[in-house]
């Protein structure tokens, strides 16, 4: 059913007042031609009293003798892989390009991490690809896929095996409610194209517990062929909600809506007929009921979009893809969306960047979606960073995560320096790690993102990757609640 305008101004009228990364809601229309309304500070939407004073996390970064990590003094971190230097239990080397991470309460007191692989194209390209295990492969011409990685109690042992093969481009992906991880290609390849013998740009289901579970991989057709970035899941009314990294024209972000009578759980996705459920793309408008064309006209923390959802006409993009199936007026598309986190009842969802190609410029933007009054709320906005290779200001956020201490936890995936940051629920900002690991040259030094941010079950240790060369990082210290 559409969200009237009345309906949107009823629920826009309290939006702000729920676990917001925002302090006192401002403007809650910027569209242009948007009529604003300024929502009035309420005890829910006011910062804590002396909040403004403090400063929030955990200090200054003490750049790493070794030059690999940077940490706040009492944190200290553990290679837990590197590509080149670990191995599988099969004796090949890690996989590089560590992307999209999930953790999982294993047997007797083990740690499981699923890790995606982010390797586009033919296997040929990479000196360290996802090997070929029996039975785990979808394209054998394909780079990519998943690694398992198993962590004992006292985290004196670590193994790692592969848990998907022969896929492209797996990047952000996202965990379920019933314990498997979702591993998205970020890629819209066919066969014949790029090297590839099947097609590509699906999702795939991976259950880190039982490896028998991924045999014979079957890609999950009714959730779309387009370059997908990440998934979450509604555990309450069982949609799906996945973004798309793509341009000209910018990408979507899609949910999916399951056949009626359909029951989620462990493989129940790859049971699914290839048109199962329904598809659909954001169509956003303003207080005003007006349009909104892409998510970079929200130009203040707080703003307000009301939500319609539109079906997709093809969703395995047979001719065009599938963002290139809408007119300009019929959906609301952004630049990079990226990352995604289900908390507080709703969606954590990133737009990295806009630039010339979107309304309006920006250095990332964080977005949540309630389920439950169909709209977007926009939580964190990082204006354009003027001078990016200087430490201090944040930009480009990509892998998110909700921090059991408060707050988001959000990879950088920007220009130049590149962190591990914080976003307090009033919108402040702070450092929980640099890269000090120049893979470039001391007269034009490079960084590589940061990915996969995500806690451990027990929430004492914060799992992260550095994307090149592939390194996975386990970084523990005397967390807190941040207020």
């Amino acid at each position: 059913m559409p969200l009237t305008r009345r309906d949107f101004a009823k629920r826009s009228a309290v939006a702000g007042a729920g676990v917001a990364l925002t302090g006192s809601v401002g403007v809650l229309a910027t569209a242009p031609g948007a009529i604003g309304q300024e929502v009035p500070e309420t005890d829910a939407t006011a910062p804590a009293a002396g909040a403004r004073g403090r400063t929030p996390g955990y200090g200054p970064l003490i750049p790493d003798p070794a030059g690999i990590l940077a940490l706040p003094a009492g944190f200290s971190y553990r290679i837990i892989t590197r590509t080149g230097v670990t191995t599988l239990e099969t004796g090949e080397s890690t996989p590089s390009n560590h992307d999209g991470t999930a953790a999982f309460q294993g047997p007797r007191g083990t740690t499981l991490l699923v890790n995606n692989h982010e390797l586009k194209g033919p296997r040929a390209r990479w000196p360290h690809p996802v090997p070929l295990a029996d039975g785990l492969v979808y394209d054998p011409a394909a780079a990519g896929g998943c690694t398992v990685v198993e962590i004992s109690r006292d985290g004196s042992h670590v193994s790692e095996r592969v848990g998907i093969a022969g896929t492209s481009t797996n990047c952000a992906g996202g965990r379920t409610p019933w314990g498997t991880w979702l591993t998205c290609e970020e890629t819209e390849d066919k066969a014949g194209q790029n090297g590839m013998t099947k097609d590509h740009g699906y999702v795939f289901e991976v259950d880190p517990h039982d490896i028998r579970a991924a045999r014979a991989p079957r890609p999950v057709k009714a959730l779309g062929r387009y370059a997908h970035e990440a998934v979450v899941v509604d555990p309450k009314r069982g949609h799906l909600y996945l973004t798309e990294d793509a341009d000209r024209p910018n990408g979507l972000l899609y949910r999916w809506t399951p056949p009626h009578g359909f029951q989620h759980g462990r493989g129940r996705l790859r049971t699914l007929a290839d048109d199962a459920g329904v598809l659909a793309a954001p169509r956003c408008f303003d207080s005003g009921g007006r349009f909104v064309d892409d998510l970079s006209r929200a130009t203040k923390t707080g703003t307000v979009y009301g939500v319609d959802w539109i079906e997709v006409p093809d969703r395995d993009a047979r001719t065009p893809p599938v963002r290139k199936q809408f007119g300009d007026r019929d959906v609301t598309r952004a630049r990079k969306l990226e990352g995604m986190w289900w908390a507080d009842g709703g969606a954590y969802i990133v737009s990295s960047y806009a630039r010339a190609e979107s309304p309006v410029r920006h250095d990332g933007q964080v977005w949540f979606y309630d389920p439950r009054r169909r709209t977007l709320t926009l939580k964190v906005l990082l204006g354009v960073n003027p001078d990016p290779g200087r430490d201090g200001a944040f930009d480009g956020p990509d892998n998110i995560t909700v921090s059991p201490y408060g707050g988001l936890i959000i990879a950088e995936d920007g220009e130049g320096v590149q962190h591990l940051f914080g976003a307090m629920d009033d919108g402040r900002t702070y450092p929980i790690a640099r890269n000090d690991l120049n893979i470039g040259t001391a007269a034009d030094p490079a960084y590589s993102e940061f990915t996969g941010p995500v806690f451990s079950p027990d929430g004492r240790t914060l799992f992260a990757n550095i994307q090149e060369p592939g390194i996975m990082l386990a970084i523990t210290g005397p967390w807190r609640r941040q207020r």
